[in-house]
């Protein structure tokens, strides 16, 4: 089984930049994987998303031109770099891999797509 153990979170000012990691425990490099967000009393929203080559990169369009998704596979790793932090982009952000025997290099958009989550890691934005 795959564990994914997000970190990096933690309470910033707007306009700051963190990077958030998510550390996978065995061979991820065949999946792809993705970032999503919650906020208290809204609907989880997946932010950004690498197809298992990473080969295609989606990012949602309220982050758009601030967050990117990247990954390392050599330290089983993939990151979340957000730029310009506003008070919105607030909540709790969660890693996660789509586990898949197929080779296909598709780029999921859904929360849905991905079967196996982390505990998610929080990001706190202050004016």
């Amino acid at each position: 089984q795959v564990h994914l153990v997000a970190s990096g979170g933690g309470l910033v000012q707007a306009g700051g930049s963190p990077r958030l990691s998510c550390a996978a425990s065995g061979f991820f490099s065949n999946y792809a994987v993705a970032w999503s967000r919650q906020a208290p009393g809204k609907e989880r929203e997946l932010v950004a998303a690498m197809s298992r080559k990473g080969d295609t990169i989606y990012i949602a369009d309220s982050v758009t031109g601030r967050f990117t998704i990247s990954r390392d596979n050599a330290e089983n790793t993939v990151y979340l770099q957000m730029n310009s932090l506003k008070p919105e982009d607030t909540g709790i952000y969660f890693c996660a891999v789509r586990l898949s025997p197929y080779n296909s290099d598709l780029v999921y958009k859904g929360p849905h797509d991905y079967n196996t989550w982390g505990q998610g890691t929080r990001v706190t934005v202050s004016s």
